[in-house]
């Protein structure tokens, strides 16, 4: 930039230092020529004057002594011309042998006015003649000529000499041009753009300094919002627990979050600088159709399984130019939780349609062969019996169903009071002592009094289905210990068996809903499937924690820990 400033500084000065030098050289050669020119007239004038009074007195005298001196034609030329033209004296040539003058414009000026003048140059315009007429009394007329060069030929003379000018010029104007280009651009090379100092340059350059300092000024504020802009971009990137990536149109990664890297368990480190293809982070087939019809300028959505999780992955496409074409803005999100839930939801359907249907198919059968009068009179106490247990099997799954309905959406009208844990178990396990004595189980009760703030019913319903599980899945000869005590300063409520157990696959599974170890043992027992699920939701709806600890053959424990007041 610089450079091309100083060449033009150059080149400007030396053009006009040349041109100045051409233009006054022509003023000054045609103002000399016309100052040489008024002069000579004035001679010539003066001259024709003196020869006039000469030729007034003897003309033929006058005549003879001017042709005896022997000047030639190194003086001005004087000619006599009668009044019809004919020359009769010339001092430059033989009258004789000259043409008639009476057409020459001095002469015919002369003849008519009594003076005449006129001035005609040469052929090759290198000279011009100035002529000058004046009548005598005797009507003929004697004419002074003087020859001169032309204001062409001195401009033409002077050429040699206006090159070695030129030359000697722009030599001279070359040094000075560069020495006054350092002094102009010196300031500004030196000028320090972040901090321009008004007093170091020189007045001309101040408002380019103001200009700068208010630019720098804009800068700066620009460049402040833009890094906060992009720390609040930042910051709410690399906080959000979905994944983000943005992709040029090239499918290069420009920007992208730790979630991302994280959920698609990819290195981002080490790419020598290299920008990252997309199909890099994941090359699936359904990652790359979500990236490609984004691409195209398509919303599109797909599903995709990592690592045994599941996520959703939603491209959008975000136009940049018509020249760079589209890019595109990648969200990933874990949708493992909903997946769960919907495949729990399905579960549950099928569940729930097939723990129904088998009651009803039951209490169907029977009353269809009673119906039809089928049953001996000795037998109908019998099948209205097995009527009965089905119906009762059946209200007391819709119960379970509602009960766990109402703990899953937290529907409960009864508000939260000061409850007694011990009592609590102390109640159920009353309850439950005629069914433990018929199934040979011993029951135990050990601890002290504990208060906690809960739903009096939901904590009986729950100590029931822990109590209740306890002696279903025993053996006889066995035993439940319930323990309600404090540990840490937190209440703790645990029951403990010693019956079949749960093997180590199934236990992260008994407390989802009608899950059953053993399908058959349950079937037989009557139990629904939802008794400890019902427990996990009355323990969540009580902010309490739930443990397990089972071995097959040995017993299970389950401990549940309720936090303090």
């Amino acid at each position: 930039m610089m450079m091309k400033m100083k060449s033009k500084i150059y080149h400007n000065i030396c053009m006009m230092a040349v041109i100045t030098m051409v233009l006054v050289t022509m003023v000054t050669a045609f103002l000399f020529c016309g100052d040489l020119q008024k002069q000579m007239k004035q001679e010539v004038r003066a001259e024709l004057r003196y020869l006039s009074a000469a030729m007034e007195t003897d003309p033929q005298g006058f005549l003879s002594r001017l042709s005896g001196r022997g000047d030639g034609n190194a003086v001005n030329r004087i000619t006599w011309i009668s009044e019809d033209g004919e020359v009769l004296y010339d001092s430059y040539s033989d009258e004789e042998s000259m043409e008639n003058h009476a057409q020459r414009p001095e002469v015919l000026q002369a003849l008519s006015t009594g003076r005449g003048d006129s001035t005609r140059l040469s052929d090759t315009l290198s000279e011009q003649t100035y002529y000058s007429a004046l009548r005598l009394s005797d009507g003929t007329v004697i004419r002074v000529a003087s020859t001169t060069r032309s204001g062409f030929a001195v401009l033409v003379q002077t050429i040699p000499w206006m090159v070695i000018m030129a030359i000697v010029i722009f030599a001279g104007t070359f040094s000075f041009a560069r020495v006054q280009t350092r002094q102009i651009v010196r300031p500004i090379n030196e000028m320090d753009l972040d901090h321009p100092d008004p007093e170091k340059v020189y007045d001309e350059l101040s408002p380019l300094i103001r200009r700068i300092e208010k630019q720098n000024e804009t800068i700066v504020s620009q460049m402040a919002e833009i890094w906060q802009k992009q720390e609040e971009f930042t910051a709410i990137t690399e906080n959000m627990e979905e994944g983000f990536i943005i992709v040029d149109s090239h499918a290069e990664v420009i920007s992208f979050n730790s979630s991302a890297i994280r959920i698609l368990g990819v290195n981002m480190m080490n790419r020598d600088g290299r920008p990252a293809n997309v199909l890099d982070l994941n090359r699936s087939n359904a990652f790359r159709q979500v990236v490609d019809q984004a691409l195209g300028g398509h919303h599109s959505e797909q599903k995709l399984e990592l690592n045994g999780s599941f996520y959703q992955i939603i491209a959008n496409p975000v136009h940049v130019s018509a020249n760079k074409g589209n890019g595109a803005v990648v969200m990933i999100l874990d949708v493992t939780e909903r997946e769960y839930r919907e495949e729990m939801r399905r579960e549950f359907t099928a569940n729930v349609s097939h723990e129904l249907k088998t009651p009803l198919t039951s209490i169907s059968g029977y009353a269809e062969i009673m119906q039809n009068g089928m049953v001996h009179p000795e037998d109908m106490s019998r099948f209205s019996g097995k009527i009965y247990s089905e119906a009762q099997r059946l209200i007391s799954l819709v119960n379970d169903i509602i009960r766990l309905s109402q703990l899953d959406e937290g529907k409960q009208d009864v508000e939260k009071s000061k409850v007694d844990l011990y009592m609590a178990a102390s109640r159920t396990l009353d309850y439950l002592k005629e069914t433990a004595k018929k199934a040979e189980i011993s029951l135990c009760l050990k601890g002290k009094p504990v208060v906690i703030e809960g739903v009096s019913a939901i904590l009986d319903e729950m100590i029931y289905n822990l109590c209740d599980n306890a002696i279903k899945y025993n053996r006889p000869d066995g035993y439940v210990i319930v323990t309600v005590r404090k540990e840490n300063g937190h209440p703790i409520l645990k029951v403990e068996d010693n019956g079949i157990g749960i093997p180590d696959a199934d236990q992260p599974r008994v407390f989802e809903r009608f899950y059953r170890v053993d399908k058959s043992h349950s079937r037989q027992i009557g139990g629904t499937g939802l008794g400890l699920s019902i427990v996990k939701h009355a323990a969540i709806y009580h902010n309490a924690r739930i443990e397990l600890s089972s071995k097959v053959g040995k017993g299970t424990t389950i401990t549940i820990t309720f936090p303090t007041l």
